[in-house]
């Protein structure tokens, strides 16, 4: 028979199991942090060369050092085009903002208006938590250093969902040859916090300590013969009063059925307990994160640059157009031969051949003079043009992309078409990843909410005519998070090209009804397609019918017919309704509305 322990023993062995979960969160922080360095070289490698410090290297001892001159005539100059390349990629990757949409489970009205509610949920979240900045701060992470992340949870005080960025220096996966997120077994986010921040999220005194953090500073790196010029660098620097707060993940297991989440800051335990969201498939519960990569690599979790594999070819377009300045100093400044002893040499190199100089040399001896360089060698301008192209080739952005001027042998629109539609199939991996990580975020989105959402809560959405509506709704409203995209390629499908295929299908007489008219809700989609759904007010009150009337569709038994109605627009959507619920909704309903599109149709005025 186990002895009872008492109230000090148990005190005492929670602080030992405390202590424990401390010291062995910490132990698989540092461990992972080891086998993650030689990614975290590469990212801060690439950053540098991003922002223009092109003369580092990563040393055999793990570190980024700066590269020195060996000459003080040496050329040092950086010309970057790592720079516009990375932003040209990242200003089309930026057009990529598909609009999801809950997708409903079946054709009934009940389904059907549970997802009308899902995609107003999620465009009511989007614009309250600026959805699109956040993409934009992920998607100019992966396109630098290959992979961002996003965290998706659920913020008790303020009660409603939160989405962050987060940079990959912050992710540590318990294995870096894991594909995906969903193949890791745990993960760790770790970030910086100050004190103070602490205190008022955990509630729990932490000491604060100096803490080395990432860090933009100036360097003296480039320059030429006679002056020297700084350029940006990822440096570190150290800032007080900081403490690094651990969280980590583990996924549901044998043992822990809704899994773990520990959350050490110092050494102290913020929480143990299991791990909080519900956001996975068939009600699960993983971890909160969305990964986004520039590029897949298989077999490793973290994603690939195109910056580090443009890195070499800027080294080598470096190093050609210095050698090609220096060769052109030569040829400007010259290079004087004197025989020894024959001129003052101090005085030479102190003012050099200025015009006007008169030169006094020693009688007798060889008159000084300028060595013949040559010219500059025509290798030097055949190799910097292979490099512009190998720019291209290797990065897939074209000068047609990049610079906005179409290349001199190309006339042709159709080529130029092609030329276009070749630079967006580059992006094609890019564009693929952001959407899906859209696409993941709005269903762990609408699962939060199902979630944690019990009573009835108030939310504002506005749609893209800038018409607003305040509705309230409960988590067991959300009967689907089956989301899929308005528009699949919106590189393409602008709206420019969305009005001439309205116009075309205008033209074509496709949109006229059999009497060769456009019906008022037809006009009405029309425009709102167009962007022009509330153009001038003008069909204000074509759309406030057809919301009477679908409002109609749902409560039937008290619909009533009033004598301002719009009996044409009313007899089209309670005809819609039938035909699309007929075999699904109760017989009786369908009856009912079927009498009440014979009072709209008896109201309606006779035509002679």
């Amino acid at each position: 028979m186990s002895k009872k322990l008492t109230a000090k023993e148990r005190q005492l062995q929670h602080q030992r199991f405390m202590e424990d979960v401390v010291m062995d969160v910490q132990q698989d922080f540092q461990a992972r942090q080891t086998a993650r360095r030689p990614y975290e070289l590469s990212w801060q490698l690439n950053m540098n060369f991003v922002m223009g410090n092109q003369y580092c290297a990563i040393t055999p001892r793990g570190a980024i050092e700066q590269e020195e001159k060996y000459y003080f005539w040496q050329e040092k100059q950086v010309y970057n085009h790592i720079a516009p390349i990375a932003e040209t990629r990242l200003a089309r990757l930026n057009r990529v903002r598909p609009k999801p949409i809950a997708r409903p489970f079946s054709n009934s009205d009940k389904d059907i208006a549970s997802a009308k509610l899902s995609t107003k949920i999620l465009d009511s979240v989007c614009d309250k938590t600026h959805l699109d900045e956040i993409i934009t701060e992920a998607t100019s992470w992966s396109e630098v250093c290959g992979t961002s992340f996003y965290k998706i949870a659920w913020d008790n005080a303020k009660g409603d969902v939160t989405i962050v960025a987060c940079s990959p220096f912050e992710i540590y996966p318990d294995s870096n040859v894991t594909q995906t997120i969903e193949q890791c077994a745990s993960i760790i986010h770790a970030k910086v916090y100050d004190a103070t921040d602490i205190k008022n999220t955990w509630g729990v005194d932490v000491k604060g300590d100096t803490i080395k953090v990432f860090n933009i500073n100036a360097v003296a790196g480039v320059g030429g013969l006679g002056y020297n010029s700084t350029v940006p660098s990822i440096t570190q620097e150290s800032k007080s009063n900081q403490v690094l707060v651990i969280e980590r993940y583990t996924k549901p297991t044998a043992d822990y059925p809704n899994g773990k989440l520990e959350i050490v800051a110092g050494d102290k335990l913020l929480y143990y307990g299991e791990m909080p969201f519900v956001i996975g498939e068939d009600n699960t519960r993983t971890f909160p994160f969305v990964k986004q990569t520039s590029t897949d690599q298989p077999g490793c979790f973290w994603g690939a640059s195109i910056v580090e594999r443009i890195i070499p070819i800027q080294r080598a377009y470096n190093a050609v157009k210095n050698r090609k300045h220096e060769f052109l100093n030569r040829l400007a400044m010259g290079v004087m031969t004197v025989e020894d002893g024959s001129v003052d040499i101090d005085n030479l190199e102190e003012e050099g051949l200025s015009p006007g100089k008169i030169l006094v040399y020693r009688q007798g001896s060889v008159k000084p003079s300028l060595m013949d360089s040559g010219d500059v060698p025509h290798d030097f301008n055949q190799e910097e043009d292979r490099l512009l192209q190998e720019f291209v080739t290797v990065s897939g952005v074209s000068e047609f992309a990049r610079n906005s001027t179409t290349p001199t042998t190309v006339t042709s629109g159709v080529a130029l078409q092609l030329i276009a539609e070749q630079d967006d199939t580059r992006l094609a991996s890019s564009i693929d990843s952001v959407k899906l990580s859209i696409k993941k975020i709005s269903k762990y989105i609408l699962r939060l909410y199902k979630q944690f959402v019990t009573t009835s809560k108030l939310m504002r959405f506005v749609d893209n005519q800038k018409g607003a509506e305040i509705f309230y709704y409960k988590g067991s409203d959300i009967g689907s998070d089956d989301v899929v995209f308005e528009t699949e390629n919106q590189l393409t499908d602008t709206p420019a090209t969305r009005r001439t295929m309205l116009f075309d299908l205008l033209n074509a007489g496709i949109l006229y009804n059999k009497e060769g008219k456009l019906t008022e809700s037809a006009k009405a989609k029309i425009l709102s397609m167009m962007g022009f759904g509330n153009w001038d007010n003008a069909q204000d009150i074509t759309q406030l019918h057809i919301d009477r009337a679908q409002n109609e569709n749902v409560d039937i038994d008290n619909a009533q017919i009033l004598p301002v109605d719009d009996h044409s627009l009313h007899v089209e959507e309670h005809t819609r309704f039938v035909i699309s619920n007929f075999g699904t909704v109760d017989k009786t309903i369908i009856d009912k509305v079927l009498a009440h599109i014979e009072l709209h149709k008896n109201m309606q005025p006779q035509t002679i």
